[in-house]
C-alpha cells in the first residue's frame, strides 16, 4: 500500500502518546485512562467493535473533547470500514475527526501547556490522513498536508529523542527517507526537502522495536513484513514477522493477507490453504475474501496445475476487488501476471505479453510476481 508508511506513523505516534510516562502532558498522568487506551487499541486492531467501543466510552467520559479522542474516533473509522473508499460518508466522518484533532491540538493554551501530547495527536491525525490519500492516489491532497506537517514532524524528533519507544519512529524516517522515493519516484520532489536518511540503520531501529517495545509491535511488525517482502525482497524475514503479526491480531483482515501473501512467495500452499480455511471462520471482510480469491488462483496455478480454475479465480478476483479502487491494484496486478502465465502455457504469447503489462503496471513490487 502506498500510504502504509502513514499509516504506521500514525500509529507509533498514538501508542507513544499514550505509553511514555516521562511526558508531560494531561492524560499521560492518568494511570487507569492509559490502561483503557490500550486495551481499546489492542480490540480496535483486532476489529472487536464492541469492545473497544465500551472501552471508548469511559475515556470519553474522562477526556471529553480531547483531541485524543477524536483521533481515536479516526482510528476506529478506519478498521470498521477496511478499507476505507473515498466518497463514503465513513470517509467524511473519518476526515472531520482527523481534522477535529488536529485543530484541537494546536489551540492555546493546550498546545503551550501540554506540548508533547499536543505535537503528537496532530502529527497522529496528519499522518492518519496521509495514508488515506495516498492509499487512494489522492496526491493533490497529500502534497498541501505533507508539506503542512513538516514542522510538526521536526518537533517531534526533539520530543522522540528521549524516549527509547520512538525507535520505531526514527526507523521508519530513516529506512523510508531513502527506500520510498526509489520505488515510487512520484515522491521524489517531496522527499528531497527532508534530510537524508540511512537505511541499515532504519531497519535496526525497528527491529529494536519489534523486540524491545511493549506498545508498538503490531507497527513494527507490520513494517518490516512490508519492508522485507517489497524493498529488501527477503520473503523469509517477512513471513517470520508476518506470523508473529497474525498470532497477535488473529481477526485482522490486513495481517492475515500479508501472512497468507507471504507464505505463497515461499511456495508454503498447504499452510496457506489452512490458514485460507480459517479465515473464512474468523474474518468477515470482503475485501479479504476478494484478496483471497487471488490467492486461491495461485494455489490452483501452482500447487495443482488445475489452470482453467485458477484463471477462474483470477478473474472473479479481478471483479470482485474492483469495488475498492486503488486498494486492490497489487492484488489486481498478482491476478493479471496469473493470467498471463496461464496464456504462456496455452501458447497465447499474445495474451501472455498483453497480461504481464498490465500486472506489472498495478504492482508496487516488480519482483513480487509470484514466478
Amino acid at each position: 500500500m502506498k500510504g502504509q508508511v502513514k499509516y504506521y506513523l500514525c500509529c507509533i505516534l498514538l501508542v507513544s502518546a499514550i505509553g511514555t510516562s516521562g511526558v508531560k502532558a494531561q492524560i499521560l498522568y492518568d494511570s487507569t485512562a492509559v490502561e483503557i487506551i490500550k486495551l481499546s487499541v489492542s480490540h480496535i486492531y483486532n476489529i472487536e467493535s464492541e469492545k473497544a467501543r465500551e472501552e471508548f466510552s469511559e475515556i470519553e467520559h474522562l477526556y471529553p473533547d480531547h483531541p485524543v479522542i477524536y483521533l481515536l474516533k479516526g482510528f476506529m473509522t478506519y478498521w470498521e470500514n477496511y478499507p476505507l473508499i473515498p466518497g463514503s460518508p465513513e470517509c467524511k466522518v473519518f476526515e472531520e475527526n482527523l481534522r477535529s484533532c488536529s485543530d484541537l491540538s494546536i489551540k492555546k493554551p493546550y498546545s503551550e501547556n501540554f506540548e508533547a501530547e499536543s505535537v503528537l495527536a496532530n502529527i497522529c491525525a496528519r499522518g492518519m490522513l496521509l495514508m488515506f490519500y495516498a492509499d487512494n492516489d489522492l496526491t493533490f491532497s497529500v502534497i498541501p498536508l505533507a508539506a503542512g506537517s513538516y514542522k510538526y514532524l521536526i518537533r517531534s524528533f526533539d520530543i522522540a529523542s528521549a524516549f527509547a519507544d520512538f525507535s520505531f519512529f526514527t526507523g521508519l524516517y530513516n529506512y523510508y527517507r531513502e527506500a520510498y522515493p526509489v520505488i515510487h519516484p512520484v515522491y521524489k520532489a517531496i522527499a528531497s526537502i527532508f534530510p537524508h536518511g540511512d537505511m541499515k540503520k532504519g531497519l535496526n531501529e525497528l527491529e529494536k522495536s519489534a523486540r524491545m517495545s511493549v506498545f508498538l509491535k503490531a507497527e513494527s511488525y507490520g513494517m518490516l513484513t512490508w519492508i522485507y517482502a517489497g524493498y529488501e525482497n527477503n520473503f523469509p524475514k517477512a513471513l517470520s514477522y508476518s506470523s508473529t503479526l497474525t498470532d497477535l491480531y488473529l481477526k485482522n483482515p490486513m495481517f492475515k493477507a500479508y501472512n497468507i501473501k507471504n507464505l505463497l512467495l515461499l511456495k508454503e500452499y498447504d499452510q496457506a490453504e489452512t490458514i485460507i480455511e480459517d479465515s473464512r471462520k474468523d474474518i468477515h471482510n470482503t475485501f479479504l475474501d476478494a484478496q483471497i480469491m487471488i490467492f486461491n488462483g495461485i494455489i490452483q496455478e501452482k500447487k495443482y496445475r488445475n489452470y482453467p480454475l485458477a484463471k477462474q479465480f483470477y478473474e472473479e478476483g479481478i471483479g470482485a476487488i474492483s469495488m475498492f479502487g486503488d486498494y486492490g491494484n497489487d492484488y489486481v496486478g498478482f491476478a493479471y501476471l496469473g493470467l498471463s502465465r496461464i496464456s504462456g502455457y496455452m501458447g497465447d504469447k499474445a495474451s501472455e505479453k498483453v497480461y504481464r503489462k498490465k500486472g506489472l503496471d498495478l504492482s508496487a513490487f516488480k519482483q513480487i510476481d509470484f514466478d
